[in-house]
């Protein structure tokens, strides 16, 4: 039913719009009075099949293609159990209003498949676009992954796992799927904006912050506590891993502040480029305007100082 209504989403989507063109200062023209001539909408392409099931994702595409452009990969939330990816479109105005390549990504639920097929569903996602990038002039050096909550998790999780990792093994490697004839595509991750999400699963699936949704994601399997640590981004902290910028309310009873502080003292340690914003008295998702205005001014400039954009 939720692609039923894809069109009416996307009408919906370039009248909301006419918030966020104030942000965009290349022009004093609102850009929702001209993105429909600005954009090409693809959307529920098929970029890898799993568990009997075709995954999906939309492509928002700049009409002019003369140059690259940066990709926004954005992950739906939901506790790996629920959600769809329709219910993000929102979301994509920020950077749709920057002229840059959106991609809306879904992936398997826990009803579907358990742990960790989200993991491998979305490093597929990735390899799709790395691997497709001549032909929808991606640019691949400006990749920057972001979801909610879940999502969030997703984004942090397929920029950090190393090169090679064992949840690349279930993506497509059949010759359209690779940059040249035995060449696989390079994953390349530029920034990775981080809305609450889980950073540690272990903690999640026992003890005093064991929560309901990352309990049903690993089901009863034997191996589940060993499995968490490997799906947990706070495993995959080292030099050289992209810019991270954590967006999470101290007050969240889903997922826990101190995942998000405990992140980003390791990425310091670590000496990775990296933003906690705060947000205070916030719990999880529903921030106020304010604070989704001073959020996206904080993304922005985070960006431009890691040289991911120079211009809004």
């Amino acid at each position: 039913m939720i692609r039923f209504f894809f069109p009416l989403l996307i009408i919906v989507l370039v009248v909301s719009c006419s918030a966020l063109g104030q942000t965009r200062t290349l022009s004093q023209d609102n850009w929702v009075d001209y993105a429909s001539g600005e954009y090409d909408i693809f959307p529920n392409i098929t970029y890898s099949t799993a568990s009997n099931t075709d995954l999906k994702l939309d492509l928002y595409q700049p009409k002019d293609r003369s140059n690259p452009h940066p990709v926004l990969m954005l992950f739906h939330g939901g506790g790996w159990v629920a959600g769809q990816k329709e219910r993000n479109t929102f979301q994509l105005l920020p950077y749709l209003s920057m002229g840059w390549a959106v991609i809306n990504v879904e992936y398997r639920m826990a009803r579907n498949a358990l742990a960790p097929a989200a993991v491998e569903d979305c490093r597929c996602a990735l390899r799709w676009v790395a691997s497709r990038a001549k032909e929808f002039n991606f640019d691949t050096l400006k990749i920057v992954l972001t979801g909610g909550s879940a999502g969030r998790h997703l984004a942090l999780i397929t920029g950090m796992l190393p090169p090679n990792s064992i949840f690349d093994r279930q993506c497509p490697t059949s010759e359209n799927m690779r940059w040249n004839s035995g060449t696989e595509p390079q994953l390349n991750v530029a920034a990775i904006i981080n809305w609450f999400g889980i950073t540690d699963v272990e903690e999640l699936i026992d003890g005093p912050n064991a929560k309901h949704y990352a309990i049903e994601w690993f089901g009863s399997m034997s191996n589940r506590k060993e499995l968490a640590q490997q799906l947990s981004p706070i495993s995959y902290v080292r030099s050289g891993l992209p810019p991270i910028i954590t967006i999470h309310g101290d007050e969240d009873d889903i997922v826990p502040y101190t995942q998000a502080v405990r992140l980003h003292a390791a990425l310091d340690n670590a000496g990775v480029p990296n933003k906690l914003v705060t947000i205070h008295g916030a719990k999880h998702d529903g921030f106020n305007r304010q604070a989704l205005i001073n959020s996206f001014t904080a993304i922005r400039e985070f960006l431009r100082k890691n040289n991911i954009v120079t211009k809004e």
